[in-house]
């Protein structure tokens, strides 16, 4: 039966088949066979024969040759066929080029040296933006050597390098790259959600080449760059570009705040509690509880948390500063931030909790990074959405040996909106 009025056509000749499933641009059908393999399943081979009046380019200056060196034979891998692997036999020619010497011939389907076809790697390399590399060399029946080979060497060929004549605004921030303290460096236009730049280590050194590659009128250029208050970070960026704004992130100064001052005030308090267990277990498990937003407070929470605070003056003084010092990031005037911020001071020196104090004295000295947020109201949140997808494409490898494929990898994932 004959669906949707289709036409049945004779049988195709092997140039018509050639055409239609091949696409071996200068090659004719030989013979077709099947390979038998023990303990896989059997292949599809052909045969694929030059053409005698194609014209032949040197892959090397890509001029036309007519002087052959000799030929050789070689197995080609290309894309399974009816879920059937294929496997192409194709007599290639050397030519004797004037300018290059013996080379091998220029062929739009096939890279020199490589034993698979072009279709077949581009099908490998978009699998491996979703699969890892072992999966897709088991799904082709392909080395993991190989695999990796193609999913590097496809975004180097492919990937444009970042357009730094536009960038005004910069978002930087680091990421574990393995276990001990080993850290690389990433930086992004957030504007257009570009991965600008990624390198090993995050002292003042090592970020030296993105300033380098900026250029000196990019650097003229650089109006703000969001940051957490990691030092080498805002020493870079006052080295190399004057111009620019240090923005301080209200993610990374409430992060600090909970390990410096909640979790200090919450553990020195449960040590003094240490002879009222009861008590001492309410104020240990109640972290969470003194670090999520009000708005995040269950009424079941709230009852409780407002019985913890009430029993315990220096937890409820951090707490209360906690959700006041959040609130500098709201404000759009420098004056008026300006005037909140040497409020909120005071009353943090006044407090009488000892980690608060310290705390403030030390923010005293970035409060410039924080009141610019005024100006520049920019944070590090899509950054750490990119963290959690560098996680991803990391735990998906099982871990990455080469440095520069895992970096690859990451600017990859994300080359910007247009």
């Amino acid at each position: 039966m004959i669906k949707n009025q289709q036409i049945l056509e004779p049988s195709l000749t092997k140039g018509e088949l050639n055409e239609l499933l091949g696409g071996w641009e200068g090659y004719g059908l030989g013979t077709i066979g099947r390979i038998k393999r023990a303990g896989s399943p059997d292949a599809i081979w052909i045969e694929l024969l030059p053409q005698p009046d194609r014209p032949k380019l040197c892959s090397g200056c890509r001029e036309p040759v007519t002087a052959i060196h000799d030929r050789q034979e070689r197995w080609i891998q290309d894309l399974p066929l009816f879920d059937t692997a294929v496997e192409l036999l194709v007599h290639r020619c050397r030519l004797n080029c004037a300018r290059c010497g013996p080379k091998l011939e220029h062929l739009s389907w096939l890279a020199p040296y490589q034993r698979v076809t072009q279709r077949l790697a581009l099908s490998v390399a978009r699998l491996c933006r979703r699969l890892p590399v072992k999966h897709v060399a088991e799904y082709f029946d392909l080395h993991w050597g190989t695999v990796k080979a193609i999913d590097k060497a496809h975004p180097e060929a492919t990937l444009p390098g970042p357009d730094l004549s536009r960038v005004e605004v910069i978002a930087m921030d680091d990421f574990a790259i393995r276990k001990g303290h080993r850290f690389a460096t990433i930086i992004i236009d957030p504007t257009r959600k570009e991965v600008l730049w990624v390198g090993q280590g995050r002292g003042l050194e090592e970020l030296r080449p993105f300033f380098e590659q900026l250029g000196e009128a990019g650097r003229t250029r650089l109006r703000a760059a969001v940051m957490d208050m990691w030092g080498p970070y805002e020493l870079a960026v006052r080295q190399h570009c004057p111009n620019a704004e240090v923005v301080f992130d209200l993610f990374h100064v409430a992060s600090k705040y909970a390990r410096e001052v909640i979790d200090r005030v919450r553990v020195d308090e449960a040590d003094r509690l240490r002879m009222d267990k009861p008590a001492r277990q309410v104020v240990k498990g109640a972290r969470w509880l003194l670090l999520r937003n009000a708005e995040n407070v269950s009424p079941t929470e709230r009852i409780q948390l407002q019985e913890l605070l009430a029993a315990n003056r220096a937890l409820w003084v951090a707490y209360v500063l906690k959700d006041d010092l959040k609130r500098l990031w709201d404000y759009r005037s420098y004056p008026e931030a300006q005037r909140f911020w040497e409020q909120w001071f005071r009353r943090a020196r006044r407090s009488r909790v000892e980690p608060l104090k310290k705390f403030a004295l030390a923010l005293k000295k970035k409060v410039h990074g924080i009141l610019a947020h005024c100006r520049w109201p920019l944070h590090t949140s899509l950054l750490e959405g990119i963290n959690n997808k560098i996680k991803v494409i990391k735990r998906m490898a099982y871990g990455f040996r080469d440095q520069e494929y895992f970096f690859l990898k990451i600017r990859q994932a994300f080359p910007g909106n247009p």
